[in-house]
């Protein structure tokens, strides 16, 4: 009798099963995939960096007897009021329509609590966040939708988006189930009829145009309004270089870990590039101009924790702006709901639910009922003290590298523990002096 052991059968991994099922699900129905959330794949991040904390080279500071500041100005250039905020941690800009009316009240109450600003996203502004936003920014897109001139002068800032970390290049979506009569109002669009914002600003085609376009935005505004200038990781360098030319107040860099409410998933994965190589080009650029810490750079994209905004500051960022990350905080994808995630076709955790319009938290829908589920002053409470972790994290760290400021936190700060991200973050490799592309080596 043959007793020798059966070698059990690999599985492909150039067609894996979720390969093959997504083969199967396009030949069957002839569209692509249109998901929310960002890219799922694993990509360099800020988990492969590490800080070197203060020994005896360095000295560190006692946390509970020195202090360390975490404020920041925003908008220092030419507005005449900048944004003054109490921490480098602000909301990135999700829209009424993407979220329902009681999300954006609780973005608005949880980030004001905690000192710092929250943004519009496409669709202009509703009452709800305007009124519990203590700082509001005012996102000025490609579409319009729901633009006007009274809203401007009501924000505090405005950010002119020109590309997005989820879909750089891509324009944005919202599905016709989640466009009530009021989203449609503000809209000007039909009810329940699918929309797909136009992916580049309808009255400019260059740099030169924006430069236009900005000053015409300064003089609706009495020239009092920082004007930010939102951009994908796509071609980090040039376009933030291009930002500065063009007059902006601040720079908006969004990596492909950003999320969004819906875009094709092949957009999410396979365009741009991670939030750690863009942050790097971006400082380069400013610091060639000039223009490093007089035009602020905020980074986005797969900000989770008070010592991914430590990194992303010691890298040379001013602030950072966090959406997933606030949704999570105010509820979104809880364990709770995970019978009625199934029941979507989705599961706690997985984020491909945001665009379908039947959110069971009350968060990304506009269903009454759904809505009523999310109380937007418990909400904002939660966020509030996300918030507030974060920023006692990212101190915690500043502190432990000797540090006043987290403004003062340095790439000499950091090793990388891979060879990809030494070479994104331009930091030594754990343990050497040396990463890949160093100068004289």
């Amino acid at each position: 009798m043959d007793k020798t052991p059966q070698t059990l059968p690999r599985q492909s991994w150039t067609f894996s099963n979720e390969t093959n099922s997504e083969i199967r699900r396009a030949a069957a129905t002839g569209i692509y995939d249109i998901r929310g959330g960002g890219a799922k794949r694993r990509v360099p991040h800020f988990d492969d960096l590490l800080f070197l904390g203060a020994s005896i080279s360095r000295y560190p500071l006692e946390g509970y007897r020195e202090r360390c500041d975490t404020s920041v100005t925003l908008g220092t250039r030419f507005a005449k009021k900048p944004i003054e905020l109490k921490i480098p941690i602000t909301i990135a800009g999700m829209s009424f329509g993407s979220l329902s009316a009681n999300a954006k009240e609780a973005l608005g109450r949880g980030a004001s609590a905690a000192g710092t600003s929250t943004t519009t996203g496409d669709g202009g502004m509703t009452n709800e966040e305007r009124g519990h936003s203590t700082q509001l920014v005012y996102q000025y897109l490609p579409s319009r939708y729901g633009m006007n001139p009274d809203d401007l002068r009501r924000a505090d800032a405005i950010e002119v988006v020109v590309g997005q970390g989820a879909k750089p290049g891509g324009g944005g979506m919202l599905l016709g189930q989640k466009i009530t009569q009021r989203v449609a109002d503000m809209r000007s669009l039909p009810v329940g009829i699918d929309q797909r914002s136009a992916c580049r600003h309808p009255d400019w085609t260059g740099p030169d145009d924006l430069e236009i376009k900005i000053l015409e935005l300064r003089e609706i505004t009495g020239w009092e309004k920082p004007i930010y200038i939102k951009i994908g990781g796509a071609r980090p360098y040039y376009d933030t270089a291009l930002a500065v030319k063009a007059g902006a107040d601040v720079v908006v860099l969004d990596g492909m870990q950003g999320g969004t409410a819906a875009t094709q998933d092949v957009f999410i994965e396979h365009v741009g590039q991670p939030t750690l190589a863009c942050i790097r080009p971006a400082v380069q650029a400013l610091q060639d101009l000039g223009m490093h810490r007089k035009v602020q750079l905020i980074v986005s994209g797969g900000i989770r924790n008070g010592a991914d905004v430590a990194k992303a500051l010691a890298l040379g960022a001013d602030a950072v702006s966090i959406g997933t990350a606030a949704l999570i905080a105010l509820g979104d994808n809880d364990p709770k709901w995970e019978s009625e995630y199934q029941k979507l076709g989705s599961t706690t955790g997985a984020y491909d639910d945001w665009h379908e319009g039947r959110d069971p938290a009350g968060i990304t829908t506009q269903d009454p009922e759904l809505m009523k589920r999310l109380d937007p002053i418990a909400a904002g409470r939660r966020l509030r003290n996300y918030l507030n972790v974060m920023t006692l994290e990212c101190q915690t760290i500043a502190r432990a590298c000797g540090k006043s400021h987290v403004h003062n936190l340095e790439p000499e700060d950091l090793c990388a523990l891979t060879m990809e991200a030494a070479a994104m973050a331009r930091v030594p490799l754990a343990g050497t002096d040396w990463y890949p592309g160093k100068p004289g080596f």
